[in-house]
């Protein structure tokens, strides 16, 4: 598995989840939401991305060919 195809299934999972927390729990998980998605915007902003670099340390490589969707 690589870096950026462990990004988006963390994302992709967290999003989901605070979005059922939010509709079964309270709204306030609606923050949490917001805060994977301005952490996105940023990151593709900037191309740096905290988790990148946690995934990085704990042993994922980059994806061979430099394009995240590139098969």
């Amino acid at each position: 598995m690589t870096v950026e195809r462990a990004l988006r299934l963390i994302a992709g999972t967290v999003i989901l989840i605070s979005l059922a927390l939010a509709h079964y729990v309270s709204p306030y998980w609606y923050i949490l939401t917001a805060f994977v998605g301005l952490n996105l915007l940023q990151s593709g902003v900037t191309n740096w991305c905290p988790a990148m670099t946690i995934l990085r340390l704990l042993g994922l490589k980059d994806s061979a060919t430099g394009q995240s969707c590139a098969r």
